[in-house]
């Protein structure tokens, strides 16, 4: 197979990851999922529909399988002369939701490494290695701008992955490369994180009515709406590096 497009997704399993493999696979591009678990349909959807796909096992809290795995990918892809590598670095935790002071260091450790340390990582050996064009989308958040009390380890690490994307970005510029890096902010979805942040407490998170009315109220955006969105930006229209997209200008802007 020569001349395909690649996605690798992290956290491509369930929620946002899952809702942008399917989109991939019907753009006719290769995934190749990277996360604990495997979900079978995607599986299935790429063979139903004649789409190259693999799963790659791993744990993104651990630096030395984050390194392990990706020389297993960066093998896969040197079997074809990709167009265009998508990587989109989705996966991401929302624990621990508690006030400083009172955070697990054990679950504020695994935060900046799968939300931080893990793109930053897998960036870096992309970068270093794979010579067809990357578009690279770092998923962020509205909380990387903005202060929620409870959550200033997702805030921070989030935050430090919006200046990674510009820093990046300007580096990629300044060498002539055709590599694109951004940030998305995909707003408030329905997914297993959002139920996370509903089973926390008033005392750990101050903004836990407002979470739960989002759900009452049918305010949280399907994922396959908000995947949408990213990928019609990723193909049809062209990047800014370095730039931080919302969803909602996205979505504005096209309806």
């Amino acid at each position: 197979m020569i001349g395909l497009n690649f996605a690798i997704i992290t956290g491509a399993s369930k929620g946002l990851g899952a809702s942008i493999a399917e989109r991939m696979i019907m753009e006719k591009v290769g995934i190749i999922s990277v996360s604990r678990t495997e979900n079978k349909g995607l599986k299935e959807l790429a063979a139903e529909n004649q789409v190259f796909y693999q799963h790659f096992s791993c744990n993104l809290s651990l630096p030395e399988e984050i390194e392990m795995t990706f020389k297993k990918v960066l093998t896969t892809l040197e079997s074809y002369d990709s167009k265009v590598v998508y990587v989109i670095n989705n996966a991401g935790v929302i624990d621990p939701i508690s006030t400083a002071g009172n955070l697990d260091h054990q679950a504020l450790i695994q935060n900046v490494h799968i939300n931080l340390i893990a793109p930053i990582m897998i960036s870096n050996i992309l970068l270093n290695n794979i010579k067809s064009k990357m578009k690279i989308v770092n998923v962020s958040s509205g909380a990387a701008e903005n202060p929620y009390q409870g959550w200033s380890a997702y805030c921070s690490t989030k935050a430090g992955l919006n200046m990674f994307t510009k820093t990046a970005a300007a580096e990629q510029e300044t060498i002539g490369s055709s590599h694109k890096i951004i940030a998305f902010s995909p707003g408030i979805m329905d997914t297993d994180m959002q139920g996370t942040i509903r089973s926390s407490s008033k005392e750990a998170f101050n903004d836990l009515e407002k979470f739960k009315e989002y759900k009452e109220k049918g305010l949280l955006r399907p994922a396959k709406v908000v995947a949408s969105a990213l990928v019609d930006l990723l193909m049809r229209e062209p990047i800014e590096s370095g730039k931080v997209y919302h969803v909602n200008e996205l979505i504005n802007n096209k309806y």
